[in-house]
């Protein structure tokens, strides 16, 4: 396995490249407070977040998977950016200002909180918590109030709106995805932080960029199935790794 490296390590790939890509997971926002689904604090009540998040249970029983969502929406609401988050929109911005730089944040997360530390061209992979889809009709729309009123939400059709988010079993939006795998392609560095890399089809955007020459760095506390093939590993929480790049400009 490839070693753990310095920061100096890291921002030395980073400078280096002038077409970055992304991909965040869970890890980037459990510093700022927001529960994982794999970690021993991704439990609410006696439930798995995996039996929760699921088109099946929310047909078996809508009200308990709307209570879960409405303690989530209340977490995150509460929920700051945190220094991973920053220093990833400070990169966007360094990127981008280059003659040709290019610069995609690819994300897992539902929270909005990249976008909220400034964050721009943001590909949302797995939907946000803040749209809401109705399952009658299929109209979405943003609404971030907390608590949600009426609850469980309806829509103007009578039909029971579900949070506009991806649950196990169904695929990503096919808009998104295209978006994802063209900037995986196209990279010359993909940066992976905080991530599992166990949820398909998004684990496999790492492969995709190393596949089309891309450098592979990865960013987590403990190993994942991409280490053996990064080629710069940080052993590290995404807020103390990015944070301290923060530091260097």
């Amino acid at each position: 396995m490839n070693p753990p490296t310095e920061p100096g390590d890291l921002e030395a790939f980073l400078s280096g490249a002038k077409s970055i890509c992304v991909l965040t997971g869970a890890g980037v926002s459990q510093e700022s407070g927001v529960p994982t689904f794999r970690g021993a604090d991704g439990l609410w009540r006696k439930f798995r977040p995996e039996d929760l998040a699921t088109p099946e249970a929310f047909a078996r029983d809508p009200l308990l998977v709307w209570e879960w969502y409405a303690w989530r929406r209340e977490l995150i609401q509460r929920a700051q950016p945190n220094a991973a988050h920053l220093a990833l929109a400070d990169l966007e911005q360094r990127i981008t200002a280059l003659p040709g730089g290019q610069f995609t944040l690819l994300t897992q997360n539902v929270d909005g909180l990249h976008e909220r530390a400034g964050s721009r061209n943001v590909v949302r992979l797995h939907g946000s918590i803040w749209h809401l889809r109705c399952s009658r009709c299929g109209e979405e729309r943003e609404d971030r109030s907390v608590p949600l009123d009426p609850f469980p939400p309806r829509c103007e059709c009578s039909g029971l709106l579900r949070p506009g988010v991806v649950w196990f079993g169904e695929p990503l939006p096919e808009s998104e995805w295209s978006q994802a795998a063209r900037a995986a392609a196209e990279a010359a560095l993909f940066l992976v932080v905080g991530t599992s890399a166990l949820v398909q089809p998004a684990a496999s955007l790492p492969l995709i960029a190393k596949q089309n020459g891309a450098r592979l760095v990865e960013v987590n506390p403990v190993p994942t199935p991409l280490s053996e093939m990064a080629d710069c590993v940080v052993r590290s929480t995404a807020a103390e790794a990015l944070g301290k790049l923060r530091t260097i400009h």
